[in-house]
């Protein structure tokens, strides 16, 4: 090895212009807008959350928009085709079918979205509970989810709309007797997995109650899977209300849901198509854009998911 002594000549100083500089590659963005970002490049999801947006629009102000009550019989316009007076036609007692139908969607909407809320609440805090206190409460708890996951969900529902009186809190009350486990499992394996984060001790060790750390540090973290299944949730109970009221167990008359209108367009489906066609293709079109818009939720939310 030479040994040469560094010297003071061999030492200049920068000017400003060649000081190296940092450069932004790209804005630091939060993982929520990174993921709003990555969901709208996905286009047939984006298509999907807005014709969700343009049918829940529809079930709130159609009625509205026609002069007609789904309540009254009109025995002079019965099972009229669709035209300029009656958009979607009339049923067999001459009843708007246009008013009908969007009734029937926004009960059906409605539904959903309500066995949705109940199956949140109750998933969250029953997994998180699981899933953070572990043991022997995780064992109970656990063990009592698997003996109602065993039970056929439908045989209940139908066995509790039996025992009450049909009506949508009916059904929202027996959709979610067993809809909630699916969800509790999940946050039960998510808060598992998060519980022993460094941040999770650090606010225990700070003293942080049991709530605080449950739902300032664990669900919020969980947030993913957790709306990725109330997306997937939504469409079952939208079919299992629609399949109940098919068969007269759902809301019952005058009312009615798009289970019903197809029910009673069944008996005349050779002769009067448009009346199962049209609550036939909405029930088809929201079950469709649900399931893909959860798709492309679930893609948005995974970090593996990330180019």
């Amino acid at each position: 090895m030479s040994d040469q002594t560094l010297k003071k000549q061999d030492f200049a100083k920068l000017n400003r212009s060649e000081q190296p500089k940092e450069l932004v590659v790209r804005e630091s963005i939060s993982a929520w807008k990174d993921a709003w970002l990555r969901l709208k490049e996905n286009k047939l999801a984006m298509i999907s959350l807005y014709v969700l947006i343009v049918i829940a629009l529809f079930a709130i102000f159609a009625q509205f928009m026609t002069p007609y009550d789904y309540k009254t019989n009109d025995l002079s316009s019965t099972n009229l085709p669709p035209g300029p007076d009656h958009w979607f036609g009339t049923d067999a007692l001459g009843r708007d079918m246009f008013e009908r139908t969007w009734m029937g969607a926004g009960i059906s909407l409605q539904v959903g979205l309500y066995a949705a809320l109940v199956d949140l609440v109750l998933g969250v805090i029953i997994g998180g509970i699981m899933g953070y206190y572990g043991g022997k409460v995780d064992e109970i708890l656990n063990r009592f989810c698997e003996i109602m996951y065993s039970i056929p969900s439908m045989l209940v529902v139908i066995l509790l709309i039996v025992v009450l009186e049909p009506s949508m809190f009916t059904i929202v009350l027996a959709l979610s007797i067993t809809g909630w486990i699916n969800m509790a499992w999940i946050v039960r394996g998510q808060v598992m997995q998060l519980k022993n984060q460094e941040y999770v001790l650090a606010a225990r060790t700070i003293g942080a109650s049991t709530s605080r750390i449950m739902f300032k540090h664990l669900i919020p973290n969980a947030l993913g899977p957790i709306i990725v299944t109330i997306t997937m949730t939504v469409p079952s109970a939208i079919f299992a209300e629609a399949f109940l009221s098919f068969l007269g167990l759902g809301v019952q008359s005058p009312a009615a849901s798009l289970g019903t209108l197809i029910n009673d367009a069944l008996k005349a489906m050779t002769v009067y198509p448009w009346r199962m066609l049209f609550p036939a293709i909405l029930i088809s079109l929201t079950m469709l854009c649900f399931n893909i818009f959860g798709d492309g939720l679930r893609d948005a939310l995974d970090p593996k998911m990330k180019k």
